[in-house]
């Protein structure tokens, strides 16, 4: 295959009209002529097996009277419109609503708890919340210490009180709604960070954030679009993931996607990826290992048409990688994106050639450097945190950039006004592709060595009977463990297991309502592992504590394995370590360890 990278890369070049808007790039374009208003925009299902068809003609007459609605309630340029909706086009038709009247969208995961419903809420001083069943019961609670919010408007949910009737209130609306003018720059969507390591930080992203997340899109779905494109994406269509990765780059492309209310087990993602013929995914590394498991070589038992595939969140690793290949035909386009730069590295199999378990090279119109603590740019080979220039290589301005952190929080770690510091550790090769080795806050010294867990963790997950696993410093310093959530259940399932023979007196394994209260949570997304049946394979301890201890030869002290029932996620699926650690911690403070002079137990 000819690298085109270099040409790419070179000869791009920006072109953001100072006149934009979200809405009318991604729906009331479509609508001009009818022959493109009939274009189909959305195929929607829900668990009862109802399917649904919407135009771009339909959503744009349902965003209109939707608009006019919250006009009528206040709703004016630059509020807050809170949205906690699954994958369903009322959804699309909340965001183009409120981005053409000049408002801001406050996507929010369906996972969320109370808590932290009212947190984003309170903090986003939010005017309106829509809602519908999939996060009703944790949402409309929160609302009663919502001072500032004015309504929540519920989809099917005309019995609750709390609510107003999604349905009465567009039904009393006019279907025409003059579009509010907007500027490149005006904010259009505060999105909060995943919070997998610290508090959560609300990120305003301009109306041009969709316009710089194009070419990682593009590149990233093997040049997007192809005339029978049709996208899936596992993903909340909430998540920055969701809607940069998926929806708004699919909907401004004028191609259809794919919508399902509830998460799919594999064979009914399979299924559907066979019923629509997607052509088109973007999975999280966590989502693709969970349908790989399931079905290592589902394009025997499906008639698939996947063209190509995206994936995100974590390094995918030259074993998953390989096997995704096998199973889909296609080379996974392994992406690196935050939500506050958007994607900006990544692959694109049919442009250039992939490098298994590379992360990729810097997308074009993204200028990304490696650099040391003190900002200054490391030698090729190297290892440095990625940072991401506020313009391209021709000086100009790269959109996808945020606009700034709600309320004015400082902007993480800058090198200095032109660099935004991403956290993550990465190293870059003579050819230009990444190689990702962790994130900074989340590495550790055991022993004076520095460990990042990414690899270590790969490793582990290859195991055929390990679904997932974490690895942390034990709190006094003297070792790692290792967490394992289990493919299978353990042959004797009534017994408790036990940590492995280095560790002594151990406790219950943790779950994520082991967390304190005063920490923030959200239900694991991942359904809680099924028991195998006692003739099931099962994962031994001593097995694992020993491949363990082989990846970590290097590395002095005692290191331990623990099983878990489920890791305890953020709702976009990424690790809350921090979860682990205040765990560890309660533990120390419980059980403390006993005095070296200590006379033994009678």
């Amino acid at each position: 295959m000819e690298d085109q990278y270099e040409a790419l890369y070179t000869t791009f070049r920006w072109w953001v009209p100072q006149r934009l808007n979200i809405a009318d790039l991604c729906c009331r374009r479509w609508t001009a002529a009818s022959a493109d208003a009939r274009r189909l925009a959305i195929y929607a299902e829900d668990a009862s097996g109802r399917r649904e068809i919407w135009t771009y003609g339909r959503l744009q007459e349902y965003a209109n009277r939707l608009s006019n609605g919250l006009r009528r309630m206040g709703v004016q340029r630059g509020d807050r419109v809170a949205i906690a909706l699954p994958q369903r086009p009322e959804a699309v038709v909340a965001h183009i609503a409120a981005y053409q009247m000049g408002a801001i969208t406050v996507p929010l995961s369906v996972q969320l708890n109370t808590q932290t419903y009212e947190q984003r809420l309170r903090d986003s001083e939010a005017r309106i919340a829509i809602v519908d069943g999939s996060a009703a019961a944790a949402l409309l609670p929160a609302t009663e210490h919502c001072p500032l919010l004015r309504q929540a408007v519920g989809i099917d949910l005309d019995s609750d009180a709390r609510v107003l009737s999604w349905r009465t209130l567009l039904a009393r609306q006019e279907s025409a709604f003059e579009m509010h003018p907007t500027s490149a720059s005006d904010p259009a969507l505060l999105l909060y960070t995943s919070g997998s390591s610290g508090a959560p930080k609300g990120v305003v992203l301009p109306h041009a954030a969709l316009i710089g997340n194009l070419p990682g899109f593009v590149a990233s779905q093997n040049w997007f679009p192809q005339p029978a494109d049709i996208l899936w994406t596992s993903s909340e269509w909430g998540s920055p993931h969701g809607l940069f990765g998926g929806v708004l780059p699919t909907l401004y492309f004028g191609q259809p996607l794919v919508g399902t209310r509830e998460r799919l087990a594999p064979a009914q993602a399979f299924a559907l990826l066979e019923r629509y013929q997607v052509t088109n995914l973007a999975l999280t590394s966590r989502e693709l290992r969970r349908l790989l498991k399931a079905d290592p070589c589902p394009s025997a038992s499906h008639r698939l048409a996947v063209r190509s595939l995206a994936v995100t969140d974590t390094a995918l690793g030259a074993a998953l990688f390989e096997r995704c290949q096998t199973a889909f035909g296609v080379a996974p386009n392994e992406t690196f994106s935050q939500v506050e730069i958007g994607t900006v590295i990544g692959q694109s199999s049919e442009k250039w050639p992939v490098r298994a378990g590379s992360m990729g090279r810097p997308y074009p119109g993204h200028q990304i450097a490696i650099v040391d603590a003190h900002g200054q740019p490391v030698d090729t080979g190297m290892t440095g945190e990625i940072a991401v220039n506020r313009y391209d290589i021709n000086g100009h301005s790269d959109p996808s950039f945020f606009a700034g952190y709600w309320r004015g929080e400082e902007t993480g770690r800058p090198v200095n006004s032109t660099w935004h510091r991403t956290g993550d550790l990465a190293r870059m090769d003579e050819e230009g592709y990444l190689w990702h080795l962790g994130r900074i806050d989340e590495m550790f010294q055991v022993g004076g060595q520095l460990v990042a867990p990414g690899p270590i963790e790969d490793s582990l997950r290859q195991h055929p009977e390990v679904d997932e696993a974490v690895i942390l410093p034990v709190p006094d310093g003297s070792g790692i463990k290792a967490y394992i959530v289990r493919s299978v259940a353990p042959q004797h399932a009534a017994e408790p297991v036990q940590e492995s023979p280095a560790v002594e007196g151990a406790e219950s394994a943790p779950s994520p309502a082991d967390v304190p209260a005063d920490a923030e949570q959200s239900p694991e997304p991942d359904a809680p592992v099924t028991p195998a049946s006692p003739e099931a394979a099962t994962v031994h301890q001593e097995t694992l504590a020993a491949q363990l201890d082989t990846l970590l030869a290097d590395i002095p002290g005692q290191h331990h394995v623990e099983f878990v029932d489920a890791l305890p996620l953020t709702p976009s699926g990424k690790i809350r370590r921090q979860a682990f650690k205040q765990i560890e911690e309660e533990r120390q403070r419980k059980w403390p360890p006993a005095p070296a002079n200590a006379a033994p137990l009678p």
